[in-house]
Formats: structure tokens, sequence, C-alpha cells
């Protein structure tokens, strides 16, 4: 670990200037202020080194999350457009040209309540923070924000498994059924309803092997495509992965975002939880609805 965040460091740190220059004119200054924060911050990569020396897991674990908190607000100021064309078989469906963050409130169906890491004693209501990437699935981050911002989540129920707990509501009149989309390592764009063989080295840039990955669940008629509403949350486990730490359903799903805040919720959530509310509480200028051309 300490290498790695060393090389990040030692990057951020050589890349100050096109880091900043990824926001547009306007959001210069607030880059600047998140890029310091990385930098110097008390606890920003410098005071993840401090506690990575410590050995201390608490400190890690929270300057951890606070850096990549940080990387992902720098990365939402990025300028909101795709550097490829969709292919003009889906150029009419709701498309996110970035990312954008959604907000779950979710409760218990018992009504029992949540521990929350924070410490801040047992809560009735826990919050999850989910970024969408729009970059790599611009389709499948668009169905699913602009599903999102009609309220299509609100009072859905959740059912859990030992892998993941999925959204309780795979009907064919909310979203679209759209392909499996794919960003392979290394490719401009991603593929549509083609899969990735693990085991010959391909592998995705939003990978499902971690805890807290969001994606699509598969639809009902065909593999190749995804269920038009329903998503879950993975609960990945290195103990249960394949070869290389790998989950053996790895480049099998669209995967569309991860979880950034909540992710002590998932192992709680339990079948008959719901999610009270969804909201994008950011990004929305960067979804672009059905019907507009992408130009």
């Amino acid at each position: 670990m300490e290498t790695d965040v060393k090389k990040a460091l030692k990057l951020a740190m050589e890349e100050r200037d096109s880091i900043i220059a990824t926001a547009p004119f306007d959001d210069r200054d607030k880059a600047t202020q998140l890029y310091d924060s990385l930098i110097n911050g008390k606890v920003g990569l410098p005071a993840m080194l401090d506690a990575i020396a410590a050995k201390d897991p608490d400190k890690i674990s929270i300057r951890l999350q606070s850096s990549l908190d940080t990387i992902a607000a720098l990365e939402l100021l990025q300028a909101p457009a795709l550097p490829y064309l969709l292919p003009n078989d889906y150029q009419e469906l709701p498309r996110l040209t970035g990312r954008a963050t959604v907000e779950f409130i979710l409760k218990r169906g018992d009504e029992s309540t949540f521990t929350i890491a924070s410490g801040g004693g047992p809560q009735d209501i826990g919050k999850i923070e989910v970024i969408l990437d729009g970059y790599s699935a611009p389709l499948t981050a668009g169905n699913f924000a602009s599903l999102v911002s009609k309220g299509a989540y609100d009072g859905i129920t959740l059912r859990a498994t030992e892998q993941a707990v999925l959204s309780d509501n795979e009907r064919s009149d909310l979203g679209t059924a759209l392909p499996i989309e794919i960003m392979p390592a290394g490719e401009f764009q991603p593929l549509y309803r083609t899969t990735l063989n693990v085991q010959d080295g391909e592998l995705p840039v939003l990978p499902l092997s971690v805890y807290g990955a969001v994606a699509m669940a598969h639809s009902t008629k065909s593999e190749d495509f995804s269920a038009p509403s329903q998503f879950f949350f993975y609960l990945y486990d290195r103990r249960s992965a394949g070869l290389g730490g790998l989950s053996f359903d790895e480049g099998q799903f669209s995967v569309f975002g991860y979880v950034t805040k909540g992710k002590e919720l998932l192992s709680q959530l339990r079948t008959g939880d719901i999610i009270v509310s969804a909201k994008l509480i950011s990004g929305a200028d960067r979804l672009i609805q059905a019907g507009i051309n992408s130009g």
C-alpha cells in the first residue's frame, strides 16, 4: 500500500497543471482547492502515508476514503463530454456524459436500526452515495440516472443474497433493456453485447471485483442485455474469488458505478429493507435524456 500511495502522490505532483486544467475555467479555483487538499491536506495522500507508517488501520481507512472522495470530486469537475460517438442504434437513448452522484436514503423493513461507521450510534435511516461513471458506461449510467431523476427507485424494496443486494423492481415498464455495456481496459470506447474473458487477460475499466461495485442485473430474456431497471450492489469477497482475486462473474455485467460513502451499510442490508429515496445530488447537468442527438 505504501508503494502504491507513493506512486499516486508522485504522479499527482508531476501532473498538477494537467489535472487542474481538466476542469472548466470557471471551476479552476475549486479544482485547485481539491488538488491542494489531496496533496497537502490533513487527510490527503501524505497523511495516509503517515498512517501507513504508523500501521494505524482506522486512520488508514479514514484517509483512504477522504482521498478517494477528493479524487471523485476532481473527476466530477471535468468537462461534461464523451470523447467518442455512441453507435447509431443508441443515439436516441439517455446517456450520462461524465460522472454524477446518487444519494440513497434507506430504512429497515423491520423498523430496526443501522450501525454507522462514524460512531454516531444506531440510526433509523442509512445513507449511501454512489458515483456513476458515464465516461466508461454512458448508456447504462444514463439509463440509471434517468430512472433516479424520475423517482423510479423511491419506495423500492431490496433483496439480499450472499454476493449482492438487488433492487426488487424487475419491471419492463421502467427504463430500457440495454445491451451489455463494458469498456475493456486499453480500449477507446465501450463494447456492446460483448462480455469479457478474464482468463484470456481481458479486463474491464470498471471492474466488478470491488466491494460496493454497482451494476445492472441481466435481462430475463437475454444475457446479452441488462435488465431495464434492476440493479445490484456487489459484495465482493476476495476469499471466494477466482484466479488473480477476480470475481467469477468479472466481465459479465454492465458495471456503471461504485459506492463511495456508506459502504459499511452494505453488509447490514437485508431482504425487505427499503430505498426511501434515490436522488441525483450532482451531475444532473451531464444527463442527456432520450431523443437528443449527441452530435
